[in-house]
């Protein structure tokens, strides 16, 4: 590399070197970490990394594109982060390298520099071009010309993976949540407080009943819901993909949107976009003008699963019919798929089990290995597909296990990877991938 003496130079001034140097290497991380599990490679592991991170901080070794490789190639998914004795915090020290990289010697194939630009910097921050990008999508859903492109076989000159991407892709919306219900939405019942909801930038447009639902369940509950109209995209993606100043950016307008809410508390329905939101305070804490503001921000974000289980008053979750567990009806089989983010960052991962708990006659299976990363990483399934598909080919083997009618998750990334996976493995006519947000609306608002 070129530029790796201002690539080490970059880390210097921006890792937290008592990070760094918190690393015990006892490598309880290794059993934990995805890219580790499928290579066995010491630098395909938190420990390896920042190893690599310290060297490079250090002068021991120049930063090459083996280095960026093994930055590049991490999920992401902060496993490591709850199992590390040390609580070194490595998702900070992956985002500060990658930010490192991205400022200075980043290089990528073409069409992943396209692809990053494109939806990094001229999609995800704007609404409005979301909206026109749902609308694109729902023309190419309705019009005739899905047919037609899979019909001719032009999908064909996709990688696998993604022409089976294509087919399990939701229907898209022009039309968000605020659209649907308007900027405020009124408990049901005795009311508790009063939340606002990130409603996010793919799920508005993606999964736009997955947050009609959410807004509908949280009222429910007990909850007026407010639903800022000027906040944005989280920068998850971005402070994932080492686009810091446009996380922080997008973090700043959220932070004054919300702001203006003042609610008890900020309810996302995303695990990925819910693990930045808590974390606003560490992204803008050296900036005088929005630090205090960030950290009240992050103290009041919750999940929706975890508000509701915490604080709602839920009606009866009542079974929908064919689920009853009498002799005339097989019982509806369900397990769950962690969201890495909800579950390693938020702490929250166990608030979605406890609720689909409450359901009447629903047989629950656990998934063996339900913590593993299923690969979808945000747009890592676009730029590691190799990777993603090997994590996710495994991950099916354990889902297949549990012979669920239901694979139920928190997080749209996973959501898409999971139905991926069911394609990969052909069982779309006996198992389906649903947002747990979902499949309790459906038993509950329809009861």
């Amino acid at each position: 590399m070129s530029n790796a003496p201002m690539l080490t130079e970059r880390m210097k001034l921006t890792l937290n070197y008592d990070e760094l140097t918190n690393c015990m290497r006892c490598g309880f991380c290794q059993a934990a970490c995805p890219t580790f599990q499928e290579t066995g490679y010491e630098a395909a592991s938190p420990r390896g990394r920042i190893a690599l991170m310290k060297a490079v901080v250090d002068g021991v070794m120049e930063p090459d594109k083996m280095f960026q490789e093994q930055m590049d190639l991490c999920l992401g998914c902060r496993a490591c982060e709850p199992v590390c004795p040390a609580d070194v915090k490595y998702g900070h020290l992956l985002e500060q390298t990658r930010d490192a990289i991205e400022s200075t010697v980043a290089e990528h194939r073409v069409w992943v520099k396209a692809l990053r630009s494109t939806m990094l910097k001229h999609t995800f921050p704007h609404q409005n071009r979301m909206r026109i990008l749902g609308g694109g999508m729902k023309l190419y859903q309705k019009s005739g010309l899905r047919w037609l492109a899979r019909k001719s076989g032009v999908l064909k000159i996709l990688p696998n993976h993604m022409q089976q991407l294509e087919k399990v892709m939701p229907e898209a919306s022009t039309k968000g949540v605020i659209e649907h219900l308007g900027t405020f939405f009124p408990a049901k019942g005795n009311r508790i407080g009063t939340v606002a909801m990130f409603r996010g930038c793919i799920m508005d447009v993606m999964f736009t009943k997955t947050n009609i639902n959410t807004v509908k369940l949280l009222a429910e509950g007990g909850f007026d819901v407010v639903i800022p109209e000027t906040q944005n995209c989280c920068g998850a993606l971005h402070a994932h993909s080492g686009e810091m100043d446009l996380a922080k950016d997008l973090a700043r307008k959220n932070v004054r949107a919300f702001e203006a809410a003042e609610v008890d508390y900020i309810v996302s329905n995303a695990g990925g976009c819910g693990a930045l939101l808590v974390e606003y305070d560490h992204l803008l804490h050296d900036e005088p003008a929005y630090a205090e503001a960030a950290k009240h921000f992050a103290e009041r974000v919750r999940d929706v699963s975890q508000l509701l289980l915490e604080k709602g008053n839920l009606p009866t979750i009542k079974t929908l019919v064919g689920e009853s567990s009498s002799e005339s009806s097989k019982p509806l089989t369900v397990t769950y798929q962690n969201s890495c983010h909800l579950k390693n960052v938020m702490k929250a991962g166990n608030a979605p089990r406890h609720l689909i708990a409450r359901v009447a006659d629903v047989n629950f299976v656990e998934m063996t290995g339900a913590d593993n990363c299923c690969g979808s990483g945000g747009i890592y399934n676009l730029v590691q597909p190799d990777m993603s598909m090997q994590v996710l080919d495994h991950k099916m083997e354990h889902a297949k296990e549990t012979n669920a009618h239901l694979v139920l998750t928190s997080n749209p990334g996973c959501l898409l990877q999971m139905k991926l996976g069911i394609e990969r493995e052909q069982l779309t006519h006996q198992m389906q991938a649903v947002h747990v947000v979902d499949f309790l609306a459906e038993r509950i608002l329809k009861s």
